[in-house]
């Protein structure tokens, strides 16, 4: 198990801005693929963003690209996920994930195996 904590998350306005990051206990955090999923009420799950092990690597959802930038810091065993240009359909709560390296940067939630709990984040109009 690679234990997986979000925060950052929060209340904001329109247009503003948020940084998740994601902590992961560890020596092996380098050898993950990780990734930023969210799920609005009512909607699956989706994917946002991903990054591959040695961060060479990134992919986004046609709906954050260039708004959204996912990086990692591999001594620091944490993702991040800086959100700028909020809307109301961002709203969402976030969850971190974690999968082999050998994924690189996938958007498939199904290669992913091990999941955060979530942190909400909500843009207010």
């Amino acid at each position: 198990q690679v234990p997986l904590v979000e925060s950052g998350g929060g209340l904001v306005q329109t247009g503003g801005s948020l940084r998740l990051s994601c902590a992961a206990s560890g020596r092996t955090f380098s050898a993950y693929a990780m990734a930023w999923f969210r799920q609005a009420p009512g909607k699956d799950r989706e994917f946002v963003a991903a990054i591959a092990g040695n961060g060479g690597r990134t992919n986004y959802a046609d709906t954050v690209k260039g708004r959204f930038t996912i990086s990692r810091d591999n001594l620091e065993n944490t993702v991040y996920l800086q959100m700028n240009s909020l809307s109301f359909e961002d709203t969402a709560v976030y969850f971190c994930a974690a999968g082999p390296i050998g994924i690189g940067d996938s958007s498939s939630s199904k290669l992913y195996i091990h999941w955060g709990q979530g942190t909400q984040v909500t843009v207010s109009s």
